[in-house]
C-alpha cells in the first residue's frame, strides 16, 4: 500500500500512538461511565426510598383527612340519612382543604356519591371488593381511565355504612412535584398494565423507544428491585421501578424513576474532551516527530537505494558517510562493496576478454574490436597459424608453447604499433588491420611474416617460428564472428594449397547450410526411393567374362536432379551419416546379388566401406549378420589408409570379415601415400590400381612400369589385381599383356541398374564385343 519507508514509519508510529491513546480514552470513558452509573444507581435507590416515604406520608395525610371526615357526627348522620347535599358539601370542603382531586362515598351496597361521572361498573365492583376486605385500603385505582392514589376510611354510624374515598390524580404535575423532592433531577412516571397486558405510561408519556424492551425491563426490575439501564427516545437512562399497590382490579402499577445517562456523564465531559484534545495533540506531535525522524533515517537509505540502482546498471558510485551509527557503517560497507564489485567486474571482464594462458585478447574481444572498427579502408582479419605448433608444444611443453605465442604477438605489436592481436585458437592468432584492397592486404600479411625471420628466445633457447596466414575482409552486414570464421577457413585453405598466405575462397568452401540440407534430404531419400543402386561390371581378363560388379549408389533429387556421388558421399562422411548410407547400399547389394543368382549369374558384389567404419564394432557385427543370413558373396572395398587412425581395431575387424567369408579389396592403390607395411598386414584378397595410372597407361612409360610392378607385387602377395578406369581397347590389351586379372571401366561396362546389367550379361559373346570395340 505504501511504497516509501518514511511514510511507513510515520504511519506505524502515529498508528501505534493513536491506538494507545484510543485504548486509554476507551478505558477512561468506560471507567467514567461505570463510575457515573454506579453513582446514579446509588442516588436512584436513595431517591426511591425517599419517594416511598413521601408516598407513605402523602397517604398518611390523606388517610388522616379521610378518617377525620368519616368520624364526623354530622357527616355520619348525612350518610345515614343519605343527605347528598350535605355529603357533597363536606367532601368538597375537605377536598379543597387537602388539595385533593377526587372525593366520594361508596355505601355498603356499592353505590357511589360525589363523582360527577359514574365509575365503570367493573371498576366499582373491584373497588367495593377491595374496601370490603380492607376498610382502610390504599392504593392506585382508575377513575375515568386516569390513575389516582386513593385512600379509603370506613364510615361507622355505629355500624359500617360505607367508605369515604379520597384520591389524588397521578398526572404530570404530580410527578413533577415528586421530582422536585429528589436530590437529583429524576424523571418519574407511572406505568400500568392490565392482566397479562403490556406496561404502558398512564400519564400520557411516550418516551420509550421499544415497548417490548420496556416490558422485559420492568418485569426484570420488579423482582430484585435494582436500577438498570433502559433505552428511551431521548437516549439511554438508568431507571428504577417501584411497585404500587393496586386498589381493586387485577391490574398492576409501578412508579418508574429514571435518570438520563448523558446527564450523569455531563460533569465528566470536560475530562473526556481534554483526553480527546490531548490525544489529538499527541498524535500530531508524534506524526511531526516521526516524519522528522523517518526523514532523517530514510534520507541515507534513499541515497543507498539510488546508489544500489546505479551500481546495478554498472555505474561507479559512492555514498557519503555522514554519521557513525549503523546507517553510517552501512554506507561505509556499501562503498567498500561497490569498490570490490568494480574490482571483480574488471577482473571478470578481463578474464572474459583475454586468454587465460597468454593474457592476450581472446576471440570475444577480437569480435568486439571488429564490430567497433571504423575509418578509411576495409577491415581485414588475419588468422595467423603457427606452423608445426603441436610438434613444438610436444617438444617444449605447454607453458613455453603459450609463452611462444605471447612472444610472437609482442614482436608483431612492436613492429606494427597499434596492431590489435588476439588468440582465437590453440595455435592461431587473430590480427585486425586495414587495407584498401586485396593486394595491400596480402603485402601487409607478408610484412607480418617477415617479423618472424629472426628466432624467438624462450629462456636460454631460441626457437624458429613461421606463420601461415588466412585473410578475410569484413563485409557490410556480416557479423564479426563470421569474419573470424572465414579467416580461419582461409588459413585451412592456405595450408591445404601449401601456400603461406591465402584469402578466403567462398567458391571452394561452398555452402555449409546447403550441405547440411543436402545430408538431410539424402537421409529422407534412402527411405522414400529417391536413391538407387547401380552395378558396374568387373571383367575377368583370364575368363573373358564378367565375374563381379561394384555397387554404386545414385541419387536423383526432385529439386537438384542427379547429385554427384562425390558430393553427397563426402558430406555423409563429414556429418556422420555414412553408416546409414552404407547399411542401405549393403542391403541393396545383397538383394541385387539374389536377383542375379535367380537369373543364373553368380557375381561377386563389391561394396565400398568408408574408413570411418573400419573400427566400428557395431557395423561389423550387423554387416556380418546381414551377409551371413543371405548367404551372399560380398567383397568390401577399403582404402589402405582406412586402418591408419585405429590400426589395431581395423585389422582385427578385417580378420573377422575374412573369417566370415567376406573378401577384402584394397581400393585406389597408389593414389595416396601407399605403405608396404600396411599392405603386408591387411588380409586382403584383391588390389585395385587407381584409375589415374590406368587412364594414362598407353601414353607414359613410367605409368606402365608402375602398373606392371604393382601387378607383380600383388601377385607375389597372393592378391588378384583389378585395374580401374579402363577406357580404351589399348589399355585393356596392355593390362592383359601385363597379367592383370580384372578390368573395370567405361570400356568394359558403365554403371547400370540391375535390370540393365541382366540384359548386358545376356548379350552373346561378350568377349567378341570387347575385342571389336
Amino acid at each position: 500500500m505504501f511504497t516509501r519507508l518514511q511514510t511507513k514509519l510515520v504511519v506505524l508510529f502515529a498508528g501505534l500512538f493513536g491506538l494507545a491513546i484510543l485504548l486509554c480514552g476507551a478505558v477512561v470513558y468506560t471507567e467514567v461511565s461505570e463510575n457515573a452509573g454506579r453513582t446514579v444507581r446509588r442516588e436512584l435507590l436513595a431517591s426511591g426510598e425517599v419517594f416511598d416515604r413521601l408516598w407513605e406520608l402523602r397517604s398518611s395525610q390523606i388517610q388522616d383527612g379521610a378518617s377525620l371526615l368519616a368520624r364526623d357526627f354530622g357527616f355520619r348522620e348525612a350518610v345515614a340519612t343519605r343527605d347528598d347535599a350535605t355529603i357533597r358539601s363536606a367532601l368538597d370542603n375537605l377536598r379543597a382543604r387537602l388539595d385533593l382531586h377526587r372525593a366520594f362515598i361508596m355505601d355498603i351496597d356499592g353505590a357511589i356519591t360525589g363523582l360527577d361521572t359514574p365509575m365503570d361498573e367493573a371498576r366499582a365492583a373491584a373497588l367495593w371488593m377491595a374496601l370490603d376486605s380492607d376498610p382502610n385500603a390504599a392504593g392506585v385505582t382508575l377513575i375515568d381511565n386516569e390513575p389516582y392514589q386513593a385512600i379509603a376510611a370506613p364510615i361507622l354510624s355505629p355500624t359500617l355504612a360505607g367508605w369515604v374515598v379520597f384520591a389524588v390524580r397521578l398526572d404530570a404535575a404530580e410527578m413533577a412535584m415528586l421530582e422536585k423532592l429528589s436530590a437529583i433531577p429524576l424523571q418519574a412516571s407511572v406505568l400500568r398494565r392490565e392482566a397479562q397486558g403490556a406496561w404502558t405510561p398512564v400519564n400520557g408519556e411516550d418516551a420509550f423507544a421499544d415497548a417490548r424492551r420496556l416490558n422485559r425491563f420492568v418485569d426484570a426490575m420488579l423482582k430484585p428491585g435494582e436500577a438498570r439501564e433502559l433505552d428511551t427516545r431521548d437516549g439511554r437512562v438508568i431507571a428504577l421501578a417501584k411497585p404500587l399497590h393496586e386498589l381493586g382490579g387485577d391490574g398492576q402499577s409501578v412508579l418508574l424513576l429514571r435518570y438520563p445517562l448523558a446527564l450523569a456523564l455531563a460533569p465528566y465531559r470536560p475530562i473526556l474532551l481534554a483526553v480527546v484534545l490531548v490525544g489529538l495533540l499527541g498524535v500530531s506531535l508524534v506524526v511531526a516527530g516521526s516524519w522528522a525522524l523517518a526523514r532523517q533515517l530514510t534520507r541515507p537509505i534513499i541515497a543507498l537505494d539510488a546508489a544500489a540502482q546505479q551500481l546495478a546498471r554498472g555505474a561507479e558510485v559512492s555514498v557519503p558517510v555522514e554519521t557513525r551509527d549503523e546507517i553510517g557503517r552501512l554506507a561505509g560497507s556499501f562503498n567498500t562493496m561497490a569498490a570490490e564489485i568494480r574490482a571483480r567486474e574488471r577482473t571478470i571482464t578481463h578474464l572474459a576478454l583475454h586468454d587465460a594462458e597468454t593474457d592476450l585478447p581472446n576471440r570475444v574481444a577480437l569480435a568486439q574490436f571488429i564490430a567497433a572498427a571504423s575509418g578509411d579502408g576495409a577491415t581485414v582479419v588475419a588468422a595467423m597459424g603457427v606452423d608445426r605448433f603441436h610438434q613444438v608444444r610436444g617438444a617444449i611443453g605447454y607453458a613455453l608453447a603459450n609463452a611462444l605465442l605471447r612472444k610472437i604477438a609482442l614482436r608483431l605489436g612492436a613492429d606494427r604499433p597499434g596492431l590489435y592481436i588476439a588468440r582465437v585458437a590453440t595455435s592461431i592468432l587473430g590480427v585486425v588491420y586495414r587495407a584498401a584492397d586485396g593486394e595491400e592486404a596480402m603485402r601487409f600479411a607478408a610484412a607480418l611474416q617477415e617479423c618472424l625471420n629472426a628466432p624467438i628466445r624462450l629462456g636460454d633457447d631460441s626457437i624458429d617460428a613461421s606463420l601461415t596466414i588466412g585473410l578475410a575482409f569484413h563485409e557490410p552486414g556480416d557479423s564479426p564472428e563470421t569474419t573470424v570464421d572465414r579467416a580461419g577457413i582461409a588459413l585451412d585453405q592456405a595450408r591445404a594449397a601449401r601456400r603461406k598466405i591465402a584469402r578466403f575462397d567462398a567458391d571452394a568452401y561452398g555452402d555449409p547450410a546447403r550441405n547440411l540440407s543436402l545430408t538431410s534430404d539424402l537421409m529422407a531419400a534412402l527411405g522414400n526411393g529417391g536413391t538407387s543402386i547401380f552395378l558396374q561390371p568387373k571383367y575377368d581378363l583370364r575368363r573373358r567374362s564378367v565375374t563381379g560388379a561394384e555397387a554404386l549408389v545414385r541419387w536423383r533429387d526432385p529439386r537438384r536432379g542427379m547429385v554427384p556421388p562425390d558430393l553427397f558421399i563426402g558430406m555423409a562422411e563429414q556429418t556422420g551419416h555414412i553408416r546409414p548410407l552404407t547399411d542401405w547400399v549393403l542391403g541393396e547389394a545383397v538383394a541385387a546379388q539374389a536377383t542375379l543368382r535367380a537369373a543364373g549369374h553368380d557375381l561377386t558384389i563389391a561394396v565400398n566401406v568408408s574408413g570411418r567404419l573400419m573400427d566400428d564394432e557395431d557395423f561389423a557385427r550387423d554387416a556380418i549378420g546381414v551377409i551371413g543370413r543371405a548367404g551372399a558373396d560380398i567383397c568390401f572395398e577399403i582404402t589402405e589408409t582406412a586402418v591408419i587412425d585405429n590400426p589395431d581395431v581395423a585389422l582385427r575387424l578385417i580378420d573377422r570379415y575374412a573369417a566370415a567369408g567376406i573378401s577384402i579389396s584394397i581400393d585406389d592403390y597408389g593414389s595416396g601415400l601407399s605403405s608396404l607395411a600396411y599392405l603386408k598386414q591387411i588380409h586382403a584378397n584383391e588390389l585395385k590400381i587407381d584409375k589415374t595410372f590406368v587412364m594414362s597407361l598407353a601414353q607414359g612409360h613410367r605409368d606402365a612400369l608402375l602398373v606392371k610392378s604393382t601387378i607383380d607385387l600383388a601377385h607375389s602377395l597372393g592378391l588378384k589385381v583389378t585395374a580401374e578406369g579402363v577406357e580404351t581397347a589399348e589399355a585393356l590389351a596392355v593390362l592383359q599383356t601385363m597379367g592383370c586379372d580384372l578390368a573395370q571401366g567405361y570400356f568394359t561396362g558403365r554403371p547400370m541398374p540391375v535390370a540393365d546389367l541382366l540384359s548386358f550379361l545376356r548379350t552373346p559373346d561378350r568377349s567378341s564385343a570387347l575385342s571389336q570395340a
